[in-house]
């Protein structure tokens, strides 16, 4: 799965992609490199950040959406938590809902069902500004697994089935570096659920944390590393910026998988 964030103050690439124009480039490119699915996105979600209303969130994201739908070969995904840009992702065409508020959002459980599209619910402990102020847990992964299973029950209670959820741990959301790694290592844990498992690890602080403080650009060798680790422990979409360099590690995962059922 490709970032691709219409934003200007996202963590990695903030900025970058404001320009529409570039936006598109930016996505035929990443799908060329071999990404699956692009993931397009108008609120920053980054530790601090602040919200955008739901026009200028519309505003970023619909006319990109649009021409994605229309030309790319493979399904768009919308990252936003707001019912309204939900139904309007839909009529134009998105493929999948990336909610990192896992539709607790007044109205987005029934935005979701209607649209009929597969949803990916994300574990995040209070929200962006707040969010990495001393979070705490008695049980990182149990605490996870016990949200995510409360999200999926008020999904299917809503009338969205369990073969279009996808789960989504939630790296960097309410999390310390610890928190990050322990739930990494204890990632089947997530994948037990019995549900499709998305992460989303690259370039964030957890990689940077043990490679001295590297900035978000010079996270490559790490993000690729923890997205192998993930593979192996069964998640099943890889949400990154570097494309290239991750489709190039999955295949050498793929190939010892194979071989592990042999």
């Amino acid at each position: 799965m490709g970032v691709l964030n219409i934003t200007p103050d996202s963590f990695s690439d903030g900025g970058r992609f404001l320009d529409h124009g570039r936006a598109l480039e930016q996505a035929h490119r990443m799908v060329e490199d071999g990404a699956a699915i692009i993931d397009i996105g108008g609120e920053s979600t980054r530790p601090g950040s602040e919200g955008v209303s739901v026009q200028e969130e519309l505003d970023r994201v619909m006319p990109v959406l649009e021409a994605l739908c229309r030309d790319l070969s493979v399904p768009v995904s919308v990252d936003t938590s707001k019912p309204e840009v939900m139904r309007e992702a839909c009529r134009l065409g998105a493929g999948m809902i990336n909610d990192v508020n896992a539709l607790r959002a007044s109205g987005a459980l029934d935005a979701a069902a209607a649209t009929g599209l597969p949803v990916c619910l994300m574990h995040m402990q209070g929200q962006p500004r707040t969010m990495q102020q001393a979070p705490q847990y008695r049980d990182v992964s149990a605490d996870v697994v016990a949200f995510l299973g409360e999200r999926v029950a008020a999904a299917t209670a809503a009338g969205i089935p369990r073969h279009r959820l996808v789960l989504d741990p939630g790296f960097g959301f309410g999390k310390t570096v610890q928190h990050n790694y322990r739930l990494l290592a204890q990632l089947q844990r997530i994948v037990g659920m019995g549900l499709p498992v998305l992460v989303g690890m690259s370039r964030k602080s957890m990689i940077g944390a043990v490679l001295d403080q590297a900035p978000a650009d010079q996270r490559l060798v790490g993000s690729v590393a923890a997205a192998v680790i993930a593979a192996r422990a069964g998640a099943r979409l890889i949400r990154v910026h570097d494309v290239r360099a991750t489709v190039e590690a999955m295949a050498v995962v793929r190939a010892v998988l194979a071989e592990s059922r042999e």
